[in-house]
């Protein structure tokens, strides 16, 4: 299959329907002729939603009235959280001015421990209510909005620009309403010191040929781009960063990401991933980033899960099943490398970490088979063997274990 496939896909966005409709009830209430008029109608600027990244308002009330009901799963993953030790209200933030990661003076694990106390505590505020919670998550995001200036190190900044971006806007996102939260310092902040490398490395890729990183440094920068937007409410950084996973000429994009399709003896639609002949660590994680642009999108009204006949869907299948202990179809994967696109070639799936749990799969089952009533088999199958999601902190000391938020399980369940 060509790397460059055609995309099949609605160009009426979720998105512009709800701009044009005044929001989410109103294009609920539309009937689907009306729709599709509201549509074509407008091209005005996006009204962003709030809370929409990671979650939405419906999504932080159903835990909420789930956990003061003492109902699991949500439960399970309140306890989860609560016995995080990121999520102490206690936790005091180690803001510095310069992050590095990649080289020499390496101190990024700075950032990834704060930014999951921060999203953590914000968690807890949201579903909980716990106003020290709230307090400790504005004073974290507070210090470091007024205290970091730079994010370097060698190649690898722009994997931290890029995870610990969408991260940090996520745990901003949760708390843009809260009093002594400085909204405006920390969107500067964002706006200054991430997104500048976020896209250079999608506009240049550090100078190497463009096939030379792997799909998870394109993910993670378009994901902070997209959070950024949402943070911001800037349109154009929204949009680039859509526009991006859509057709982006690395492999982060949609297409290229998964570059395969085959349909397994079962009859499930599958998707050969790009990192899948490297290692499962990797491969997982990239469910994770991917799963976190899709649902940022969705709660901005952009059907990213769906795009070019689900792909993305047929990728996580194909991972799940892998990591669940069974085989899976493989295409030789081939590619440039550095440079001058020295030509490399992956002749078999990596057993590498096979089986490794990261907290991504609730997001992708509640999504896929909640929300739209599909037969997810292996996904559903990988989500419940790992559940109750936790997050950072739960996974590891290294940065693997920090490279989503998690908590699924109490935020997706339905």
């Amino acid at each position: 299959m060509s790397r460059t496939s055609p995309h099949h896909h609605n160009d009426v966005s979720r998105r512009g329907l709800l701009k044009t409709a005044g929001g989410l009830t109103a294009a609920l209430a539309l009937g689907a002729g009306a729709a599709s008029a509201a549509a074509t109608a407008s091209a005005a600027p996006a009204a962003f939603t709030h809370p929409g990244m990671l979650h939405n308002a419906g999504d932080i009330n159903r835990a909420r009235v789930r956990v003061a009901a003492g109902t699991d799963p949500w439960l399970s993953g309140w306890n989860k959280l609560t016995a995080n030790s990121h999520s102490q209200p206690t936790w005091t933030p180690r803001a510095t001015a310069t992050i590095i990661r990649g080289g020499t003076g390496e101190n990024y694990g700075l950032l990834y421990n704060d930014v999951a106390a921060a999203y953590q505590n914000a968690l807890r505020w949201r579903v909980g209510g716990t106003e020290a919670n709230a307090q400790c998550a504005a004073g974290i995001l507070n210090a470091w909005a007024t205290t970091l200036t730079s994010v370097t190190g060698n190649a690898d900044r722009f994997l931290a620009a890029g995870l610990y971006g969408w991260q940090f806007a996520n745990a901003a996102e949760l708390m843009r309403d809260y009093d002594d939260f400085d909204l405006s310092a920390f969107q500067e902040m964002m706006a200054n010191v991430f997104y500048p490398l976020n896209n250079s490395f999608l506009t240049n890729h550090n100078d190497a040929c463009i096939t030379n990183y792997w799909a998870n440094w394109d993910l993670c920068n378009t994901a902070s781009i997209l959070a950024i937007g949402i943070l911001n409410e800037d349109s154009a950084k929204y949009d680039q960063a859509v526009s991006y996973a859509k057709s982006g000429a690395g492999n982060g994009s949609i297409a290229h990401a998964v570059p395969y399709l085959y349909t397994d003896a079962g009859g499930y639609d599958l998707g050969q991933w790009q990192e899948s002949g490297r290692d499962q660590g990797h491969t997982v994680m990239g469910m994770g980033q991917m799963g976190a642009i899709c649902e940022m999108a969705w709660n901005q009204g952009d059907d990213l899960y769906s795009y070019d006949s689900k792909r993305f869907l047929k990728a996580a299948q194909y991972v799940a099943k892998y990591n669940l202990g069974n085989d899976v179809p493989f295409t030789t994967y081939t590619w440039g490398s550095g440079q001058n696109c020295a030509q490399n070639a992956q002749t078999v799936i990596s057993a590498s970490s096979r089986g490794q749990v990261r907290p991504v799969w609730a997001m992708l089952h509640y999504h896929y088979n909640r929300r739209l009533y599909l037969d997810d088999k292996y996904i559903s199958q990988m989500c419940f063997s790992v559940a109750p999601e936790g997050g950072g902190g739960d996974y590891g000391s290294t940065s693997g274990g920090y490279d989503q938020l998690g908590f699924g399980t109490l935020m997706y369940a339905k």
